[in-house]
Order: structure tokens, then sequence, then C-alpha cells
């Protein structure tokens, strides 16, 4: 049987994440995957929708909206694959208890240091022109793998190159089923 791999969106979902299917084909045959839109996860409801507003409705409940949904939906250990915000949001699901096999999250924004780092395996990565990375020394704290590539903004995930580097590590880790992401 396969492992379950569930994938978070960033927070614009299936609105600009085409991306996404570049992920899916690539693992969709040596995963059970569980795909969420993390956008629909925070119930988010806007007339404009601009980064602006959509930031401005995560960080004003719709992240703990978020959460609260996929700890309702997911109720085994499974390995997941995050994008921007679905990185906060499995990271604060963890704390409060979703069970969790590994943790690979690309562009987290705001993790906030009182908050452990989840009790698995976690691999962050980001592009060097990204304002969200952490400190070194946050990383090694938090018992964390920290990845930063050069040449990459925030939005490092929607390039293929990123994107076979991510599928190639994942399946790496299936074949020799060895899960240290």
């Amino acid at each position: 049987m396969a492992e379950k791999l569930v994938i978070l969106s960033d927070l614009w979902g299936s609105k600009k994440g085409l991306w996404i299917t570049s992920y899916l084909g690539y693992l969709q045959q040596y995963f059970d995957i569980q795909y969420y839109d993390t956008f629909q996860l925070a119930d988010v409801d806007l007339v404009v929708c601009s980064s602006e507003n959509l930031l401005k409705s995560f960080e004003q409940g719709g992240m703990e909206t978020a959460v609260a949904q996929l700890m309702n939906k997911e109720k085994k250990a499974a390995h997941y694959l995050t994008f921007c915000c679905g990185g906060t949001v499995a990271w604060h699901a963890a704390h409060r208890g979703l069970p969790m096999k590994s943790l690979y999250a690309m562009a987290p924004m705001n993790i906030p240091d009182d908050i452990p780092a989840p009790d698995c395996p976690v691999r962050l990565l980001y592009g060097e022109r990204d304002q969200h990375i952490p400190a070194e020394e946050w990383a090694v704290k938090k018992g964390v793998s920290l990845e930063v590539l050069s040449d990459f903004g925030h939005e490092l995930y929607s390039d293929e190159k990123i994107i076979q580097k991510v599928c190639l590590t994942l399946l790496d880790a299936v074949i020799h089923k060895k899960f240290q992401i």
C-alpha cells in the first residue's frame, strides 16, 4: 500500500496554482495523495482577491479556520508537502496534535518562535530572495533542516526545476523507505 501524502496549497490555492499539477503528475503513482486548497480550508471570502487582502484575511481568522478544518479531515499520520501558508497551517496543526510522519514545507510564512517544530522530520525550503527565511540558529534550535536556494524568491515552488528537485527527494524517500526528508 502506498504511503499517504497530504498536499496543502499556497494561499492562492487553485486560483493561481496550475503548477500543482506538475507535483501531482510526478507523485500520484507513488503516493496516496490528498490535496487541500488552503484558500478553501481557510474559508476566505473576499470581494477583491489581492495578495494583501488574502494575507490579511488569513491572519485574521483564516489560518485558525484552516487548521481546524485540516484537523477535522485528517486523523491518521501522513507525510505532508506544503507551500507557503499551507506550511504554516501544517505547523500549527501538528502543534495541536495532527499526526504527521514528515513535513516538507516550501516557503512557509510566519512560523512563530513559541511553537515547537512538529515531532517528525521537517525540511524547510526557501529561495534566497524570500523575506520569510528564518535564521539558521532558529532552524538549529527547532531541529529542522533548512535549505535556501540561490536565485529564487518566495514562489520558488512554482518553478519546474524546484518541482523536479522536490519530487525526486520525495520519490527517493519512498524508494528507500527512509522518509528523512
